[in-house]
């Protein structure tokens, strides 16, 4: 998929009206979306898009290669599908393979920081620069004070070179925080004892999708899909409309609060600045949502 396509299917307003997730509230979860526009311009955005293009790389490969490589240059396709948690394994494997297949880890990882930088410098122009300076900085502080046990992604990107650039930073700083909750997350899910495709579709319908409407973009086929809601039904968790039971938003909650609950180290560490660093993450997000660099739809920011 090019990037235009890619553009017209997540970017772009289509002035229908999709439902709004509501979304927790705690101090972990606001900042998790308060930074995901910053966080992900390293996919979304043209420039981003277009540098790791010039390298060979179609979107998507270059999205699964461009994260992956913080992990190395020679790792295991099944311990990239281990750490992403979220997608189809033998897809996932496939399209890693592809990807480490076209360019070098390194080549990857400075296509990406370049592309990534210029992007939100771009998105951000009417954003003051000591605004996005400070962003980047407090976050960084913060996140090498971490323990990096059992997160992969985050201590792969943590271990590499931080841009020079304010927008460099502020970037890469948020995109640690997105693996650092990510890493929770796939923690939280295996805790909870419910397989990928069930958190997918449970994940899903607490967003306010549809069954399969979005675990079908993690290329899970229709069938698996299917069997995992009728698990899930079975479990009293979903209604017969694919709905969520109490029981089952209750269960999805859980699973939220032991992510969040992962991020604990992170806000002690952040301290007194939370609230500022919400407030000017937030500010840069709607810049970039402006510039149609990160997802129109609030559901597939919420979902990540």
């Amino acid at each position: 998929m090019d990037y235009d396509a890619v553009a017209t299917h997540f970017l772009v307003p289509t002035g229908a009206s999709l439902p709004v997730p509501t979304l927790p509230q705690s101090s972990a979860r606001r900042l998790r979306d308060a930074l995901e526009p910053v966080a992900t311009i390293g996919w979304w955005s043209r420039e981003a898009s277009a540098a790791v293009n010039a390298l060979g790389h179609d979107f998507f490969d270059g999205y699964v290669w461009g994260r992956a490589a913080a992990l190395g240059a020679d790792v295991s396709p099944t311990v990239v599908a281990a750490a992403f948690g979220a997608f189809e394994p033998a897809m996932l494997t496939a399209v890693y393979a592809q990807g480490r297949s076209t360019s070098s880890c390194h080549d990857v990882l400075a296509a990406r920081s370049s592309g990534a930088s210029e992007g939100l410098a771009a998105a951000t122009a009417g954003v003051e620069i000591a605004a996005i300076a400070w962003l980047g900085d407090r976050l960084l502080a913060a996140l090498g004070s971490l323990d990096g046990a059992g997160r992969p992604l985050f201590a792969g990107l943590r271990a590499l070179p931080v841009p020079d650039s304010a927008h460099g930073r502020a970037w890469r700083a948020a995109e640690l925080v997105r693996e650092h909750r990510g890493d929770g997350h796939v923690a939280a899910t295996v805790a909870s004892g419910f397989d990928t495709v069930e958190m997918n579709v449970l994940t899903e319908v607490w967003l306010e999708y549809r069954v399969g409407e979005y675990s079908a973009s993690r290329a899970f086929t229709s069938e698996r899909i299917e069997a995992a809601a009728m698990r899930l039904r079975g479990a009293g968790l979903l209604d017969e409309s694919g709905r969520l039971t109490a029981a089952g938003r209750s269960a999805r909650d859980d699973v939220e609060a032991v992510t969040d609950g992962s991020q604990r180290a992170l806000v002690d560490a952040l301290g007194d600045d939370l609230d500022e660093v919400i407030r000017v993450a937030t500010m840069i997000g709607a810049a970039v949502l402006a510039a149609h660099a990160a997802p129109a739809d609030a559901r597939k920011r919420a979902a990540g």
